[in-house]
């Protein structure tokens, strides 16, 4: 396998680990008319292939604000139970058939209370869907594992509510916590008081910072906030100049904090300008425990195998490369050594060693 000729179908079968997925972002284009058309949502278009077609141009817009906005149909569908069950499940069969064997979900259950559910309800509906996909995809032999991160909206009022469900569920399922929603103009130490009882309840947590605001929002998450992972973390390329690293890369780099990257959404917000370019390559290189990610399947019309091919084709990628970032996955995901542990040792590397 080589940059310039991809055996896409090669890249499918590689087991792969994806950190930084929303489960309102990766809903299916027929499964969002259908739910649509039952709750009496209007779409821009009930035609499966267009509506897909639809979520990748409006979100193409370089504009964060904008390409958040986009959420608000697939959250039109996601306040039912039946809605939540489906697309939990069927979330879960995707990663399977693209050789993702673990994967860590995030959504924001606040933003699913609309319909009457409650927070705690929202959250126990998702963990069944969940639950129900895994066993179909493990009698399906494709197993994967799949952790729930529980997402508090930095620019609400619930981030603290949040953090007490993802105390509440941290035995049923859910494995840490994030904020999510805008990030310019909502530093994450305005919900210090959520990470410290994250702290205090050895419940682990990443934080959305370093896309559409820069260096100060990756310091904030770090050594104010004690995050364990970054949310993208592209502009940590700011404190790195002609390859020498300023004090707050050397500490991301040095002390082994993985980056949850995601290319095709940060073309699409306007954090980088191609993949030949984007900074997961360089950083890469440089030492970083970088992971690459697909963010939103939906919204920015790809998966992991798709991630994958489009670095092996524009940035020059190896399987070796692959296997690195899908390792560094592992070895920061939010479940019991043990557990990463095994998946790297008997299904990771004996699954790259076929590739190479």
């Amino acid at each position: 396998m080589t940059a310039t000729r991809v055996d896409t179908e090669a890249l499918r079968r590689l087991p792969k680990a994806v950190l930084h997925d929303h489960l309102d972002g990766a809903l299916r284009p027929a499964t969002l008319v259908e739910l649509a058309a039952e709750v009496g949502h209007a779409l821009p278009t009930t035609d499966p292939d267009e509506l897909a077609a639809w979520f990748i141009d409006a979100a193409d817009s370089g504009d964060l604000v904008r390409y958040i906005a986009t959420f608000d149909h697939t959250l039109a569908v996601l306040q039912t139970r039946e809605g939540l069950l489906r697309a939990a499940e069927e979330y879960v069969l995707d990663l399977a058939a693209d050789g993702v064997v673990y994967a860590e979900v995030r959504y924001a259950p606040e933003l699913n209370t609309r319909g009457g559910l409650t927070l705690h309800e929202v959250v126990e509906t998702v963990q069944e869907g969940l639950a129900a996909g895994m066993a179909k995809a493990a009698a399906q032999g494709t197993p994967v594992r799949v952790g729930t991160l529980l997402c508090g909206m930095r620019m609400f009022d619930r981030v603290r509510e949040a953090a007490e469900a993802a105390v509440a569920f941290r035995d049923a399922g859910v494995v840490g916590f994030d904020i999510a929603g805008a990030e310019d103009g909502f530093p994450p130490a305005d919900h210090l008081e959520a990470f410290e009882l994250l702290r205090r309840e050895s419940v682990p947590f990443t934080i959305h910072a370093g896309e559409a605001h820069g260096l100060p929002s990756i310091h904030q998450a770090l050594q104010v906030c004690g995050a364990q992972r970054i949310g993208h973390g592209v502009r940590i390329t700011e404190d790195i100049v002609d390859g020498k690293l300023g004090r707050l890369a050397s500490w991301v780099r040095d002390r082994r904090i993985a980056l949850e990257m995601c290319p095709t959404s940060n073309l699409q917000t306007g954090c980088a300008t191609s993949i030949a370019e984007h900074p997961i390559t360089a950083l890469k290189d440089l030492g970083f425990r970088v992971t690459l990610n697909t963010d939103n399947r939906l919204v920015s019309g790809t998966t992991m195998t798709r991630e994958m091919t489009l670095l092996v084709e524009q940035a020059g990628w190896t399987v070796e490369d692959l296997r690195t970032v899908t390792v560094n996955a592992l070895k920061s995901a939010f479940v019991p050594f043990d557990e990463r542990n095994a998946l790297v040792r008997d299904v990771v590397l004996p699954g790259y060693a076929t590739a190479l």
